[in-house]
C-alpha cells in the first residue's frame, strides 16, 4: 500500500508541476474500515469499505488551491492538476501562504517507537459481532436496564503518504479497533441511557466487551428519576468523561489561526496566568500507542513535545505555517489537514496535570453541588469566554450523591473558570487528551 500511495503523490507532483504550478503538495490516503452492529444477540448491520482517496494543493504565486478525488486513474491525475492550478490562478492573493523551506522538514523519525500500527492480523467478522455481543449481554444483564440501543465493534486501518515539491516525502500507517455499546433504563417517558465505549491503536489494550456492557447499564441506571436543583451558585465537578471539553476551550483560544484573527478571549494573555499555579499542560505528539501521536505534521515539520502551559502560565500557541507566518512567529508543527483544504493548526496529544485527590475526594469536598456527567448544545463566546451549556449529572448533598439531574444549564465566564479548576487524579492515561475530573466553585446553575 505505502508504494501504491508514494507513487500516487509522486504523479500528482508531476501533474501540478506540468500544469504550470510553482509548488504543490500532495496527500494520498489507503484504508479499509470493517463495523459490526449487534441487537438482541443478533447481527444488525455489518459495513466494510476499501479505498484510495488523493487531494493536491497547488501554489501558483501567492495563490492556492486545493482538489482531491477518490479516483486514481492517470486521467483523472491530470484533471487534477489542470483544474487546481486554474483554480489558484483565480484565487486572491495569500502573502501567508507557502510551503516549508527544505530546512525546516524533517528528515529521519521512528515509527517503532510510536507504534502506531498493530501489526496482527485483521480481526474476522464473526470475531467483532461476539464481542459487541458481549458487550450488549453484559449491558442487558445489569437489574432495570430495559434495552440496548446499540452494540458496535470496529476496526480501521489507514496508511498516509505526504509529498511535496519542497522535497519532502513520508508517511506512515495507523489502525484502531473500538467497542461501544449504549444502554437504556426506564419505560415510557421515564426512559434513560448512556454509554461507554473504548477505542485503542491495539486490540490487544482493548477494555473486555464485558466491562464495557457493564459500565454501561450502570451509568443508564444512575440517570433514572432525575430532579431539577435549585437555580444558584454551586460547586460543579466535570466528570472525568466530559472535563476534556474544557480543556478544549482552552485550546481553542489558543489555536493560531484564532489568535491571527484576534477572535479569542485569551488573544492578549501571553505569559499570563490562565490555570491554576502548579498546573502544566504539555503536548507529547511522541507518545506510543496513542491516536494523536505523529512523527511529523502535514507541513513535514518535526512534531515534538512542548509546555503550552507551565505553571498556570500560558507560553504557546498553536501554530501552522501560515498562522505563524501572520504572527510574526514559527510553526509549532501543528498543522492538520484534509484532502481537500489547506493545513490548519491543531493540538496533538495534551496532558493536564493531575491532582492528589480522588474523584470521591472532590465530591465530599463539594459539599452540595453537581457532578456533570454529560453535556448538551453550547452557547460559548470565542472573544469574550462567556459560557453557558445544557447539562445532566448527578446531585451532591453533603458531600454523597443523592440522585440524578438533568435539564440544567450552567454558566460561567471561561477565562474564570479555568484559573479555578482543581483537578483529580482519575485521567485516562491512554487517551489523546489526558484530562481528569475537574472542580470549579461557585458556578452558576440555572434549574427549578
Amino acid at each position: 500500500m505505502t508504494q501504491q500511495l508514494e507513487r500516487l503523490a509522486q504523479a500528482l507532483l508531476s501533474a501540478a508541476k506540468t500544469a504550470g504550478a510553482d509548488a504543490a503538495d500532495a496527500m494520498t490516503i489507503g484504508g479499509t474500515s470493517l463495523s459490526i452492529d449487534v441487537r438482541n444477540g443478533a447481527l444488525e448491520q455489518a459495513e466494510r469499505s476499501e479505498g484510495t482517496d488523493i487531494g493536491l494543493r497547488v501554489f501558483v504565486g501567492q495563490r492556492q488551491a486545493c482538489v482531491s478525488a477518490s479516483d486514481t486513474s492517470d486521467a483523472t491525475i491530470t484533471t487534477m492538476a489542470e483544474r487546481a492550478v486554474a483554480m489558484a490562478r483565480e484565487a486572491p492573493e495569500d502573502p501567508y501562504a507557502g510551503l516549508a523551506d527544505p530546512g525546516q522538514l524533517v528528515t529521519d523519525w521512528d515509527m517503532a517507537a510510536l507504534d502506531l500500527a498493530d501489526d496482527s492480523a485483521e480481526p474476522a467478522p464473526k470475531a467483532l459481532q461476539d464481542a459487541a455481543a458481549q458487550a450488549e449481554a453484559a449491558a442487558q444483564s445489569v437489574a432495570g436496564v430495559s434495552q440496548v440501543q446499540s452494540a458496535s465493534a470496529a476496526y480501521g486501518a489507514r496508511d498516509i503518504y505526504l509529498a511535496a515539491s519542497n522535497g519532502f516525502a513520508g508517511g506512515y500507517r495507523r489502525t484502531d479497533h473500538s467497542i461501544s455499546c449504549v444502554a437504556i433504563a426506564g419505560e415510557g417517558l421515564g426512559m434513560e441511557r448512556d454509554y461507554d465505549g473504548d477505542m485503542r491503536i491495539h486490540g490487544a489494550d482493548l477494555r473486555s466487551s464485558e466491562e464495557i456492557g457493564r459500565i454501561a447499564g450502570e451509568r443508564a441506571i444512575a440517570r433514572l428519576n432525575p430532579t431539577k436543583p435549585k437555580t444558584g451558585s454551586y460547586p460543579v465537578l466535570f466528570d472525568e468523561r466530559i472535563s476534556s471539553s474544557l480543556i478544549g476551550h482552552l485550546l481553542s483560544a489558543i489555536n493560531g489561526a484564532a489568535i491571527a484573527r484576534g477572535a479569542s478571549f485569551l488573544r492578549d494573555a501571553m505569559g499570563e496566568q490562565v490555570l491554576p499555579e502548579g498546573l502544566d499542560l504539555i503536548e507529547d505528539p511522541h507518545r506510543p500507542r496513542v491516536t494523536g501521536s505523529r512523527p511529523f505534521d502535514a507541513e513535514g515539520l518535526p512534531t515534538q513535545r512542548r509546555a503550552l502551559v507551565e505553571n498556570g502560565v500560558l507560553q504557546s500557541w498553536t501554530l501552522d505555517l501560515a498562522n505563524a507566518r501572520k504572527l510574526g512567529l514559527h510553526s509549532t508543527a501543528n498543522a492538520a489537514r484534509s484532502l481537500s483544504a489547506p493545513p490548519s493548526p491543531t493540538p496533538w496529544n495534551i496532558a493536564l496535570t493531575q491532582g492528589t485527590m480522588t474523584r470521591d475526594d472532590l465530591v465530599a469536598q463539594m459539599g452540595t453541588g453537581l457532578i456533570v456527567t454529560s453535556m448538551i448544545g453550547s452557547t460559548i463566546n470565542p472573544n469574550t469566554g462567556d459560557y453557558s451549556r445544557g447539562a445532566s449529572g448527578l446531585w451532591v448533598e453533603n458531600g454523597e450523591i443523592t440522585n440524578a439531574v438533568s435539564e440544567v444549564t450552567i454558566a460561567g465566564n471561561l477565562r474564570d473558570m479555568l484559573r479555578r479548576i482543581v483537578p483529580a487524579n482519575d485521567a485516562r492515561t491512554h487517551l489523546s487528551r489526558v484530562v481528569p475530573s475537574l472542580l470549579i466553585d461557585g458556578m452558576t446553575l440555572a434549574g427549578s
